[in-house]
């Protein structure tokens, strides 16, 4: 179970780099219509295929060179839905009635998408509601430790990832979708690796170590909070609205800025927001507030980098002290050089890298011989 976490979680930062570059490679509406990619299991590829895409989506021209991308990251996100759906079975190996729980949450995501495919909207909302309620039901019911009852939560979250991806096509990048999207994953991503972690360590902590927890999980959310202002950035296209300029925005050190407008998380349904809607001194808000929040998780999780040196856990305190500069780094040759591509999907690499380090950590400092794995269900 410990390497099946690890192998999990490897793969899930695989999908978030390639989602980030799907995403920042503006192919995130090349696949007009979902699960299929006009149509087609794959993608169109043959001149008719084409022309009958073209004709079925004629205000989405097809553009290999984007929905090919668009559909493999579909592809490896359901491998990634397979695996976790593989930990939670083996959480709840022998209890058996979990694992028809889990059977029928699975059941019930597939036939949902069967529905929604066929356009039964509401039938399908329901099916997956349900398939979501199983695993969490599942844990409480669960007893075993908290690694166990972590990897069945789990599937459950990667159900709604997958709603989560569904409704950033089919409600045209709506920015909320599009950045909880992106915090389903990383949090796909944390879960996972809190599996692996926990069922893996086997060093107790000390109790300078353990005093350092609170810290970690105020580092936690920190950075969870400056990650979705990053992904608001993203969605709402304003990783340029300063220009180039650092530390100033737009030649100033304050420019004129609208946190009002920047902020609504709700403008209905039905507005393409590809490309964004928002007026400059909003994306300058979104900017400026995405820049304060750097600063502030840079220091807070550089001082945390220190104290975990001190205790001696001294290379998960190295690796996110390194992690913090190369992220600030990137964020600064973003905005330096106009969003390169490749340094705009390593800023969002790195991001999750940091949120996995402070996992670790986390499971690190909290570990006790009463909470290591046990073999018993």
């Amino acid at each position: 179970m410990a390497r099946l976490a690890a192998f999990a979680t490897a793969f899930a930062f695989v999908v978030i780099v390639f989602g980030a570059f799907v995403r920042l490679s503006d192919a995130g509406l090349s696949c007009p219509d979902w699960p299929t990619c006009y149509g087609k299991a794959t993608w169109p590829g043959h001149e008719h295929e084409i022309a009958r895409a073209n004709e079925a989506f004629p205000e989405r021209p097809f553009e290999n060179h984007k929905a090919w991308r668009e559909q493999v990251h579909r592809m490896i996100a359901g491998t990634l839905g397979l695996l976790v759906f593989g930990l939670a079975l083996g959480a709840v190996r022998e209890q058996r009635r979990l694992l028809l729980m889990l059977l029928a949450a699975a059941a019930c995501a597939a036939i949902g998408i069967g529905l929604y495919m066929s356009r039964a909207y509401l039938a399908s909302a329901f099916l997956s509601g349900i398939a979501i309620a199983l695993p969490f039901a599942a844990a409480l019911l669960s007893r075993r430790g908290a690694p166990w009852r972590v990897a069945i939560i789990s599937f459950a979250v990667i159900i709604f990832q997958a709603m989560l991806g569904m409704w950033t096509v089919t409600w045209l990048l709506k920015p909320v979708v599009v950045m909880a999207h992106l915090l389903g994953g990383l949090l796909t991503f944390a879960l996972l690796g809190y599996v692996a972690f926990a069922l893996g360590w086997r060093t107790e902590a000390s109790a300078a170590q353990r005093r350092l927890r609170p810290w970690v999980v105020a580092g936690l959310v920190l950075l969870a909070l400056q990650i979705a202002l990053g992904g608001w950035t993203s969605a709402n296209y304003a990783a340029l609205a300063c220009g180039v300029d650092f530390p100033k925005c737009a030649g100033t050190w304050w420019p004129q800025t609208d946190f009002r407008e920047a902020f609504v998380l709700w403008r209905g349904i039905g507005v393409n927001y590809e490309g964004g809607i928002l007026d400059g001194a909003a994306r300058a808000a979104i900017q400026v507030a995405h820049r304060v929040g750097a600063l502030v998780v840079f220091v807070a999780l550089v001082a945390l980098a220190v104290a975990a040196w001190r205790r001696r856990l001294r290379f998960l305190g190295a690796t996110l002290l390194v992690l913090t500069c190369l992220q600030v780094a990137l964020g600064i040759a973003n905005v330096r050089f106009l969003l390169p591509l490749a340094v705009a999907t390593a800023h969002n690499g790195v991001a999750a890298l940091l949120l996995i380090a402070l996992v670790a950590l986390l499971v690190r400092v909290g570990a006790q011989p009463a909470a290591m794995p046990s073999r018993t269900p």
